[in-house]
């Protein structure tokens, strides 16, 4: 199954998840987020609209439910954004983002 073209984002459901997507997608934005967090829920949009509008692979990572996997990560703070590109964690920024700043950072990675 490929995801490379999915147009919303992707719940991650384990590490092997994860590693599958970073693996199999080029550019893929990784979006650590919490249900109880405020910022998280302020960002939800502009992250559904990345993955309708980019061809990054755009992934959900909750991380109550994947505690251990997130504190692996080094995920302090929640929303917390990754980018990955050719399976390489390559940025990260914390906190609520601007969607042009965001489109901006996928499109500086993937050159």
């Amino acid at each position: 199954m490929s995801t490379a073209t999915a147009s919303e984002p992707i719940h991650v459901e384990d590490e092997s998840h994860f590693e599958e997507l970073i693996d199999s997608n080029t550019l893929v934005l990784v979006d650590y987020y919490a249900d109880w967090c405020g910022p998280c829920k302020m960002l939800e949009p502009t992250i559904e609209e990345i993955a309708d509008e980019t061809d990054a692979a755009v992934l959900k990572v909750d991380i109550d439910e994947l505690q251990a996997f997130a504190s692996s990560k080094g995920i302090r703070s929640v929303p917390t954004l990754e980018f990955y590109h050719n399976g390489e964690s390559v940025d990260r920024v914390i906190g609520v983002q601007d969607k042009d700043d965001l489109l901006k950072g996928l499109d500086e990675i993937s050159g």
